[in-house]
């Protein structure tokens, strides 16, 4: 029995180094020609399919409200956020920039610096409102930045100009991609809620506006810990011109969920053209959707979880804005998504593989001609069955069972058996030639 066991534990490690050694091969770019295959699927999570396809369609949050500024010059956004605070929200949180970005403060460099009035209307707006959230922006200095090491640290951050800053709070709208720069592709999963810049603790935008709203479900919220959160997507926005007369018009919908908030447009806001009670005590998020409803722009826009192609995804489906309503949903809603510790995933993926092994050795001692049939029909009921676990527990728990590592031992353990045995009978049977052969006499 010992030998048995010992011999499930040899091939366990076999297999972990296997993978080990496919890890570092395909670091090394050894397998180019199968690149095509792998942009398309490298995005690609089994939880994708429970977001897109199998949940449930979300309840509208009634709650927060979403409000597009288009390409609005700074006096009209000013004439924006004076009708939103006549209305009584109970936050206003501004997801855009109002400073030269990094640029010369000079008219040549910076043309919003013409607008004196407007600019003078909108730190009066922002003053009056006394309830507005501004975005900020974690940066690395240049010491930073030159240093390798430190690629995901951040020691300095971007503000709105000071005029306008001054009269407000601030989140760092910094999302987690896979973008290298600004303009690339940019998909996101997750968010960091809080993040220490020189000692100073800083929290993200959609957290800074629901301790605005409900400070109690942010505390416990951030009681949580976590360095990174996963973002629980719940819908997106129906965004259809009236003026076109698109309203439910399904076929520019990039997501296979309906809307999930109110959101109003640049003319809709500034005729006023909805019910009065709309923004009362509500979280009023103010930013980028196309220059109106219906406009295909790219610009701050997102590859998310909804997107309906869960694979080779061809153009985004949710703007910057609507994920941080996402967040904020999120957070006030108390529903966010479990996951297991690197421990875990290690310790489950050993346990499987383990015992996985030990069923093939019984199988190939009692069963040995039908060895191959019944590890393949093994391998795949194992494979379906954990990609099965991982959905129907993210649908009905949500809990990310991240257990890529168990796929991967389940996929390799059939050939490193195979691997293994063959070099185990050709050990014994070197061994047996030895001792079969007849040695020359010693002199």
């Amino acid at each position: 029995m010992k030998r048995f066991w010992f011999q499930c534990l040899n091939i366990t490690i076999f297999v972990f180094t296997m993978m080990w050694l496919v890890n570092k091969l395909t670091d090394l770019k050894m397998f180019n020609a199968f690149d095509p295959f792998s942009q398309a699927l490298k995005d690609f999570e089994m939880t994708d399919y429970a977001f897109s396809k199998l949940r449930e369609d979300p309840k509208v949050d009634e709650r927060i409200v979403i409000v597009n500024l288009g390409e609005l010059s700074r006096r009209e956004v000013a004439a924006q956020l004076y009708i939103i605070n006549r209305y009584k929200p109970r936050v206003i949180g501004i997801d855009s920039y109002f400073d030269c970005e990094g640029r010369l403060r000079d008219l040549e460099n910076c043309p919003a610096l013409a607008d004196t009035l407007g600019n003078v209307l909108l730190a009066n707006a922002i003053e009056e409102a006394g309830n507005v959230v501004l975005v900020s922006k974690l940066l690395q200095t240049t010491k930073k930045a030159n240093d390798p090491e430190a690629i995901d640290i951040y020691d300095s951050l971007e503000f709105s100009d000071l005029n306008f800053s001054m009269y407000a709070k601030h989140g760092f709208a910094n999302l987690v991609t896979n973008a290298d720069y600004q303009e690339d592709v940019k998909q996101c999963r997750s968010f960091v809620p809080r993040y220490d810049v020189n000692g100073e603790e800083q929290l993200a935008f959609a957290v800074q506006l629901c301790m605005q709203y409900d400070p109690e479900k942010t505390k416990r919220f951030l009681a949580r810990t976590k360095e990174e959160e996963i973002i629980n997507y719940r819908g997106n926005v129906e965004m259809q011109d009236v003026r076109l007369k698109t309203i439910h018009d399904k076929a520019i919908s990039t997501t296979n969920y309906p809307g999930m908030f109110f959101a109003l447009d640049v003319d809709q806001l500034l005729r006023e053209d909805f019910d009065s009670s709309l923004l009362k005590d509500k979280i009023v998020i103010m930013g980028f959707m196309g220059k109106q409803f219906g406009d295909p722009a790219w610009d701050d826009k997102y590859y998310t979880p909804l997107n309906k192609k869960v694979a080779g995804r061809a153009n985004p489906d949710m703007f910057g804005v609507v994920i941080h309503a996402n967040i904020v949903a999120m957070i006030l809603n108390e529903d966010y998504i479990g996951e297991l510790t690197d421990w875990t995933q290690y310790m489950i993926a050993i346990i499987i593989c383990f015992f996985t092994i030990s069923l093939f050795i019984i199988v190939d001692q009692r069963l040995p001609m039908w060895f191959d049939t019944l590890s393949v029909t093994i391998q795949v009921i194992q494979i379906l069955a954990i990609s099965g676990l991982i959905v129907y527990a993210f649908v009905n728990w949500s809990m990310k069972l991240e257990l890529s590592l168990t796929l991967a031992a389940s996929a390799l353990v059939g050939p490193c058996y195979d691997i293994y045995k063959g070099f185990q009978n050709q050990i014994l049977a070197w061994n047996d030639k030895r001792r079969l052969t007849k040695q020359p006499a010693e002199v």
